[in-house]
Protein backbone atom coordinates (compact mmCIF):
# COMPACT_ATOMS: atom_id res chain seq x y z
CA UNK A 1 0.00 0.00 0.00
CA UNK A 2 1.24 3.47 -0.82
CA UNK A 3 0.96 6.50 1.45
CA UNK A 4 -1.44 8.23 -0.93
CA UNK A 5 -3.77 5.22 -0.68
CA UNK A 6 -4.22 5.45 3.07
CA UNK A 7 -7.50 6.74 4.44
CA UNK A 8 -7.07 9.78 6.62
CA UNK A 9 -6.76 10.64 9.37
CA UNK A 10 -4.05 8.12 10.16
CA UNK A 11 -0.85 8.48 12.11
CA UNK A 12 2.29 7.65 10.18
CA UNK A 13 5.69 7.33 11.81
CA UNK A 14 8.91 7.50 9.83
CA UNK A 15 10.88 4.97 11.91
CA UNK A 16 14.24 5.98 10.44
CA UNK A 17 13.62 9.64 11.32
CA UNK A 18 12.30 8.71 14.77
CA UNK A 19 15.41 6.63 15.52
CA UNK A 20 17.68 9.40 14.22
CA UNK A 21 15.92 12.02 16.39
CA UNK A 22 16.11 9.86 19.51
CA UNK A 23 19.78 9.14 18.85
CA UNK A 24 20.66 12.78 18.13
CA UNK A 25 18.99 14.04 21.32
CA UNK A 26 20.54 11.32 23.49
CA UNK A 27 24.00 12.00 22.04
CA UNK A 28 23.66 15.72 22.82
CA UNK A 29 22.50 15.02 26.37
CA UNK A 30 25.29 12.50 26.96
CA UNK A 31 27.88 15.01 25.72
CA UNK A 32 26.57 17.56 28.22
CA UNK A 33 26.17 15.19 31.17
CA UNK A 34 22.38 15.55 31.24
CA UNK A 35 20.24 12.61 32.32
CA UNK A 36 17.34 12.06 29.94
CA UNK A 37 13.90 11.15 31.28
CA UNK A 38 11.62 11.71 28.27
CA UNK A 39 7.96 12.52 28.72
CA UNK A 40 5.80 9.96 26.94
CA UNK A 41 2.74 12.22 26.71
CA UNK A 42 3.52 13.07 23.10
CA UNK A 43 3.52 9.48 21.89
CA UNK A 44 2.13 7.27 24.72
CA UNK A 45 3.59 4.24 22.96
CA UNK A 46 5.61 1.75 25.01
CA UNK A 47 7.67 0.70 21.99
CA UNK A 48 8.82 4.28 21.39
CA UNK A 49 9.55 4.74 25.09
CA UNK A 50 11.63 1.56 24.94
CA UNK A 51 13.58 3.00 22.00
CA UNK A 52 14.33 6.06 24.15
CA UNK A 53 15.48 3.95 27.11
CA UNK A 54 17.54 1.71 24.83
CA UNK A 55 19.26 4.84 23.51
CA UNK A 56 20.26 5.84 27.05
CA UNK A 57 17.33 7.48 28.85
CA UNK A 58 17.47 6.84 32.61
CA UNK A 59 13.71 6.34 32.87
CA UNK A 60 10.51 7.85 31.56
CA UNK A 61 8.04 10.53 32.59
CA UNK A 62 4.27 9.98 32.59
CA UNK A 63 1.73 12.72 33.27
CA UNK A 64 -0.81 10.57 35.09
CA UNK A 65 -0.90 7.48 37.27
CA UNK A 66 -2.96 5.70 34.59
CA UNK A 67 -0.24 6.33 31.97
CA UNK A 68 2.40 5.12 34.42
CA UNK A 69 0.41 1.93 35.02
CA UNK A 70 0.35 1.19 31.28
CA UNK A 71 4.08 1.78 31.02
CA UNK A 72 4.80 -0.34 34.10
CA UNK A 73 2.71 -3.13 32.57
CA UNK A 74 4.92 -2.81 29.48
CA UNK A 75 8.01 -3.41 31.63
CA UNK A 76 9.27 0.05 32.58
CA UNK A 77 10.76 0.08 36.08
CA UNK A 78 11.59 3.77 36.72
CA UNK A 79 8.83 6.32 36.15
CA UNK A 80 8.50 9.96 37.18
CA UNK A 81 5.05 11.56 37.50
CA UNK A 82 5.34 15.39 37.48
CA UNK A 83 1.84 15.92 38.76
CA UNK A 84 0.19 16.53 42.13
CA UNK A 85 -1.50 13.28 43.11
CA UNK A 86 -4.56 14.00 45.24
CA UNK A 87 -7.48 11.88 46.39
CA UNK A 88 -7.81 8.43 47.86
CA UNK A 89 -8.38 6.60 44.55
CA UNK A 90 -5.31 8.08 42.86
CA UNK A 91 -3.16 7.62 45.95
CA UNK A 92 -4.23 3.98 46.22
CA UNK A 93 -3.26 3.40 42.59
CA UNK A 94 0.04 5.24 43.12
CA UNK A 95 0.90 3.05 46.11
CA UNK A 96 0.07 -0.10 44.14
CA UNK A 97 2.38 1.15 41.40
CA UNK A 98 5.13 2.00 43.91
CA UNK A 99 5.01 -1.59 45.16
CA UNK A 100 5.91 -2.77 41.63
CA UNK A 101 8.40 -0.22 40.30
CA UNK A 102 10.49 2.81 41.24
CA UNK A 103 8.20 5.80 41.02
CA UNK A 104 8.75 9.44 41.96
CA UNK A 105 6.40 12.38 41.79
CA UNK A 106 6.13 16.13 42.34
CA UNK A 107 4.23 18.19 44.83
CA UNK A 108 3.68 21.92 45.18
CA UNK A 109 1.68 22.09 48.40
CA UNK A 110 1.66 20.78 51.94
CA UNK A 111 -1.73 19.15 51.30
CA UNK A 112 -0.28 16.97 48.53
CA UNK A 113 2.81 16.12 50.57
CA UNK A 114 0.78 15.11 53.63
CA UNK A 115 -1.44 12.87 51.49
CA UNK A 116 1.61 11.16 49.99
CA UNK A 117 3.13 10.66 53.44
CA UNK A 118 -0.04 9.18 54.92
CA UNK A 119 -0.50 6.77 52.01
CA UNK A 120 3.14 5.71 52.01
CA UNK A 121 3.11 5.21 55.77
CA UNK A 122 0.03 2.97 55.61
CA UNK A 123 1.71 0.87 52.92
CA UNK A 124 5.11 0.77 54.62
CA UNK A 125 6.80 2.35 51.58
CA UNK A 126 9.02 5.37 51.09
CA UNK A 127 8.09 7.70 48.22
CA UNK A 128 10.50 10.08 46.50
CA UNK A 129 8.93 13.51 46.11
CA UNK A 130 10.28 16.48 44.17
CA UNK A 131 9.11 20.05 44.63
CA UNK A 132 7.65 21.61 41.50
CA UNK A 133 8.81 25.20 41.02
CA UNK A 134 7.10 27.76 38.79
CA UNK A 135 9.97 29.60 37.16
CA UNK A 136 7.80 31.98 35.20
CA UNK A 137 5.44 29.98 33.01
CA UNK A 138 2.61 30.48 35.56
CA UNK A 139 1.35 26.93 35.19
CA UNK A 140 1.84 25.30 38.55
CA UNK A 141 4.44 24.96 41.26
CA UNK A 142 5.68 27.03 44.15
CA UNK A 143 6.39 30.66 43.39
CA UNK A 144 9.52 31.35 45.45
CA UNK A 145 12.68 29.61 46.63
CA UNK A 146 11.43 30.12 50.19
CA UNK A 147 8.25 28.14 49.46
CA UNK A 148 10.35 25.39 47.87
CA UNK A 149 12.59 25.24 50.94
CA UNK A 150 9.57 25.05 53.27
CA UNK A 151 8.09 22.14 51.34
CA UNK A 152 11.47 20.39 51.14
CA UNK A 153 11.75 20.64 54.92
CA UNK A 154 8.23 19.22 55.27
CA UNK A 155 9.13 16.26 53.06
CA UNK A 156 12.19 15.49 55.20
CA UNK A 157 10.13 15.80 58.42
CA UNK A 158 7.20 13.60 57.44
CA UNK A 159 7.46 9.81 57.61
CA UNK A 160 7.96 7.63 54.56
CA UNK A 161 9.00 10.43 52.21
CA UNK A 162 12.35 11.17 50.60
CA UNK A 163 13.17 14.60 49.16
CA UNK A 164 14.17 14.01 45.54
CA UNK A 165 15.04 17.57 44.51
CA UNK A 166 13.41 20.32 42.49
CA UNK A 167 11.54 20.10 39.20
CA UNK A 168 10.83 22.92 36.79
CA UNK A 169 10.31 23.53 33.12
CA UNK A 170 13.06 25.10 30.98
CA UNK A 171 13.30 28.84 31.35
CA UNK A 172 14.18 31.81 29.20
CA UNK A 173 14.92 35.48 29.86
CA UNK A 174 11.18 36.03 30.16
CA UNK A 175 10.56 33.22 32.63
CA UNK A 176 13.41 33.25 35.13
CA UNK A 177 11.75 35.19 37.95
CA UNK A 178 12.07 32.29 40.42
CA UNK A 179 15.83 32.66 40.80
CA UNK A 180 15.89 36.44 41.27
Amino acid sequence: MRVDELETPIPIVDIDRLEANISRLQKYLNEHGIANRPHIKTHKIPEIAQMQVDAGAVGITCQKVSEAEVMADAGFKDIFIPYNIVGEKKLTRLIALAKRITVSMTADSAVVIRGLSESAQKAGLTLTVLIECDTGLHRCGVQTPQEAAELARLITQLPNLHFGGLMTYPTSDQTDNFVR
